[in-house]
């Protein structure tokens, strides 16, 4: 690589300097502009890896923010995941609830999976009418619906009839178009690489 002079360096740097001056002067604007303050619906979908993993971010954030939040893990139940095993050490903090059996490939069951995403909804229910919780996780949520565990109409009136300031994260393939519709943001996770399909397990720690 050929070396810079001192003008040349001088001359990158205020380039560069120019630059990150008009950026700043957008980005300023863009936070300025967004003067509301509200409780948002947030959905992470696709058959990529980190639908869970974001929204369990967010729940530390909203804990490092002394927020108290609400858990209803739909599907998943069978076995303990690091993240209920973690987040049960804050009861007072967090309230946690895994009301699924297990895959549904797994159960093989209709009517007890519909039971259970019954049982699931009612307590996600109760978090939602709560205005103490100001962040409620609903986990694997876009399955029960893509199998028609539950009425996506419903689940939608009781998302938007919540508190105005609660936060709402609801991950899991498939996001049906309606709950997108209302969504205030969306991100659909994509697949490039995955180490399953290289034939490596699931493993504590990255899987669950």
């Amino acid at each position: 690589m050929t070396e810079m002079t001192l003008e040349q360096t001088a001359e990158l740097n205020e380039r560069h300097r120019a630059r990150m001056e008009r950026k700043k002067a957008v980005i300023d604007a863009k936070i300025a502009a967004a003067d509301k303050k509200i409780g948002i619906i947030i959905v992470n979908t696709g058959n990529g890896k980190g639908k869970s993993s974001s929204a369990f971010g967010m729940v530390a954030r909203a804990l490092g923010h002394g927020m108290k939040v609400g858990v209803v893990q739909f599907i998943k139940g069978a076995m303990s995941t690091g993240e209920e095993m973690f987040l049960r050490r804050f009861p007072d903090d967090v309230s946690f609830h895994a009301m699924g059996e297990g895959y549904t490939w797994e159960t093989q069951n209709r009517e007890r999976d519909i039971a259970k995403a019954e049982e699931a909804w009612e307590q996600a229910r109760r978090f939602l009418a709560d205005p103490a919780y100001g962040l409620v996780v609903l986990d694997e949520l876009n399955i029960a619906l893509k199998y028609r565990y539950l009425d996506v109409h419903t689940v939608i009136a009781d998302l938007l009839d919540r508190p105005d300031m609660q936060h709402v994260v609801v991950t899991g393939r498939a996001a049906p178009p309606e709950l997108i519709a209302v969504a205030d943001t969306v991100t659909e996770m994509n697949v490039v690489k995955h180490a399953f399909k290289a034939g490596i397990a699931a493993q504590a720690g990255t899987e669950w």
